[in-house]
């Protein structure tokens, strides 16, 4: 068994509350063989390990090293199968599979009338709960059973199955291309980010529509709107057409909004939706949608009918605090926003092992921009530094170039000039190889390349040159999203007017928040 095997076990462990661990030792104490078996021994000795440790396991003596991959392996099996009787596991489609199960086991028996009437029942459940992958699998049962037993009070059953089993495969089908291609865009974003020209544009718009199936709205149900929703967002985030993303995560939310047990049944995509809605109207720089739809999210998710477990605890956190700190960029109050960094900081800890090393490194970006727009530089640097030493991760090529020249930025502004010409280089040469250089990127750079010739006292001038030079880009539907992660102007603009970064934001924001257009 591999390491990363070995860890899994491990790692669920230390995931489990004190009530869930009780259970457990409950669950199999049930017969008294089980009081003293091997696997419940190798429990309670890696709940009390603070880190995996196979010696300290072995040097107990309670199995040999040949046999523990049997025995961590059984034990993983038996907690997952205890986690599944809890009641705070019971969800509607863990109820819909039990009944499945247990209809499954009286066909065997040749018990069909009871089958065909357990399954009757669960798959208008799976049906009303939008669950109609597993209701497609009941039907399917229910048409084994009625070939052999035959329910004389329905003549036209056979009918009545085959109509019910074309309508959700349809269904299925089309769920599943949606789903595939919402999927397969969310990946392009991940790996390259926004579209970079008029080309890339017109790729990514041939390759949605020839992956968009024909649909009818008015016939879709909750689950195939939600993917078609999700594609539309994909696409829009893609082509940076912002305005779109608000529209359909929009949409998207209010399948929620509308239907409160959709939020019950499905909280991971009632979060998620509300993220991507906050990230458009960010980007829109709607203020006052965006700090009701996050005063809103964070609310619900206090609410006592709010699903919750580990993931959907990790996953609030992640999307709320994320959007916190787009609250304080927006407003400009990056000093006010400190504090939430050594929140952010310390829940982070405890979720290491239930959030991904991406989003961990899209919050230290968050955490050096709330730092360099409260003038600590030095702190802005120690979390790029994060980000760009870490080799193994694979993450948006955008958000790994602008954290090398955000990193450049917070050099000079800290009086670190004695290896700038390196980091210059080494960005350069990292912008290059990453095909992502922008006519933003090339001026800003060339401008750092040259103050080492400029005399102080002209330092200012070339601070309005560039400045000029960037407000050109300002609105270009490719250059601007590079101040999507860095305002560079609002910096320039600092620098000539010799006032702290933060007070710049702050003045814009005072200025145009009652200024924003309608969406």
């Amino acid at each position: 068994m591999t390491k990363e095997q070995k860890d899994n076990l491990f790692v669920l462990i230390k995931s489990l509350s004190k009530s869930e661990k009780r259970q457990f030792k409950l669950y199999v104490g049930r017969l008294g063989v089980n009081e003293d078996s091997k696997f419940l021994m190798l429990f309670n000795i890696l709940d009390k390990l603070s880190a995996y440790d196979e010696a300290a396991i072995l040097k107990k003596g309670i199995v040999k090293k040949q046999q523990l991959s049997n025995l961590k392996a059984h034990l993983y099996k038996q907690i997952l199968i205890s986690l599944r009787l809890n009641p705070s596991h019971q969800d509607i489609r863990i109820q819909i599979r039990e009944q499945l199960d247990f209809a499954t086991i009286l066909y065997h028996k040749g018990l069909y009338k009871q089958s065909l009437k357990i399954l009757d029942k669960a798959k208008n459940l799976a049906i009303s709960n939008e669950e109609k992958n597993v209701a497609y699998e009941i039907v399917e049962l229910e048409k084994v059973i009625e070939s052999q037993y035959i329910t004389r009070s329905l003549n036209n059953r056979a009918d009545e199955l085959s109509i019910q089993a074309r309508d959700l495969s349809r269904q299925n089908v089309l769920a599943s291309k949606l789903s595939n291609l919402s999927l397969q865009l969310y990946g392009q974003f991940l790996k390259t980010g926004y579209v970079k020209n008029k080309a890339e544009t017109k790729k990514i718009t041939d390759y949605f529509n020839a992956r968009l199936p024909k649909y009818n709205i008015n016939e879709l149900g909750t689950r195939e709107k939600l993917w078609l929703y999700k594609a539309h967002l994909w696409y829009s985030f893609l082509t940076q057409d912002f305005l779109s993303c608000y529209k359909y995560a929009l949409k998207w939310v209010d399948l929620f909004y509308e239907n409160k047990d959709m939020i019950v049944l499905n909280p991971v995509f009632f979060l998620r939706g509300n993220h991507y809605l906050l990230e458009s109207l960010f980007y829109l720089r709607q203020y006052k949608k965006f700090r009701f739809s996050l005063s809103r999210l964070e609310a619900i998710t206090k609410e006592k009918w709010f699903p919750l477990d580990d993931n959907i605890d990790g996953l609030a956190f992640l999307y709320i605090h994320n959007n916190k700190f787009n609250l304080h960029f927006i407003e400009g109050s990056f000093v006010e926003g400190l504090p939430l960094v050594d929140e952010v900081l310390e829940r982070l800890e405890n979720y290491k092992n239930r959030i991904d090393e991406h989003h961990i490194m899209v919050f230290y970006y968050k955490i050096a921009s709330m730092y360099f727009g409260a003038g600590d530089n030095k702190k802005c640097i120690y979390f790029l530094e994060k980000i760009i030493s870490n080799k193994s991760l694979q993450m948006r090529e955008d958000l790994l170039c602008f954290s090398r020249i955000l990193n450049l930025v917070a050099h000079y502004e800290a009086g670190l000039d004695y290896n700038l010409e390196v980091l210059i280089k080494s960005t350069y040469k990292f912008l290059i190889k990453m095909e992502d250089l922008y006519e933003v990127q090339k001026e800003f750079i060339k401008f750092l390349r040259g103050l080492g010739d400029i005399y102080p006292n002209e330092v200012k001038g070339e601070f309005i040159k560039l400045h000029k030079k960037l407000k050109e880009f300002e609105d270009d539907p490719y250059e601007s999203r590079a101040f999507l992660y860095l305002d560079i102007i609002s910096w320039l603009e600092s620098k000539i007017q010799n006032k702290p970064i933060g007070l710049i934001i702050r003045n814009k924001f005072k200025e145009t928040k009652n200024d924003i257009k309608k969406i």
